[in-house]
């Protein structure tokens, strides 16, 4: 069998990729994520995913690699993970009462063929307090996450709305069309 191997130290896209039931490992890709100058949050995250699987893959001759990749978009432009309470909680005030776009992007590549697919999700914020903010982030701690929250916990009490062709877009790592993408690299499922 041929390895499969999530380029990625994420934890959220390696729950979301063991549903499938194949067997993988995991390595990190190694690759700087700043996004180049004007560089719109879709063509990021797409970029990202494909370098992350390119990198992982030319070190693993044989196997196929996973990358992923997500960028949340405010007003044309890119919001990152936050890293500090005061970030996550000055993200999360700049989206209340609004809709922002997640580009989710995946690519599957052996180190020659690069098969990809991308998700874009809209998540309408419901206008959120100072206090729920607050609260929000002392108890979830989203530094790690793009837009501040995590949709597969508590976070999804900040929205009104999700709109997406895949719910495990949001989460990071979007199954459909990765089913689709293992499929034509030759892996067996349902």
């Amino acid at each position: 069998m041929t390895a499969l191997i999530l380029a990625s130290t994420s934890r959220y896209r390696a729950a979301l990729l063991a549903r499938l039931g194949l067997p993988f490992s995991c390595l990190p890709p190694a690759v700087d994520e700043t996004a180049r100058d004007g560089e719109t949050p879709a063509a990021l995250a797409v970029r990202l995913a494909r370098a992350k699987a390119a990198a992982v893959a030319t070190r693993q001759p044989g196997a196929w690699a996973i990358g992923s990749d997500q960028a949340a978009e405010l007003d044309g432009h890119a919001l990152g993970k936050p890293g500090t309470h005061e970030a996550a909680q000055a993200q999360l005030a700049a989206m209340s009462g609004r809709e922002v776009l997640f580009h989710t992007a995946v690519c599957l590549s052996d180190g020659t063929r690069h098969l990809e697919a991308a998700d874009l999700t809209r998540v309408r914020f419901r206008r959120l307090s100072g206090a729920e903010i607050e609260r929000y982030v002392a108890a979830e701690q989203p530094l790690d996450c793009a837009g501040s929250f995590k949709c597969e916990g508590l976070g999804i009490a900040l929205f009104e709305a999700i709109h997406s062709q895949d719910p495990t877009a949001l989460v990071g790592l979007p199954l459909i069309p990765l089913c689709g993408l293992l499929r034509e690299a030759g892996f067996q499922l349902p």
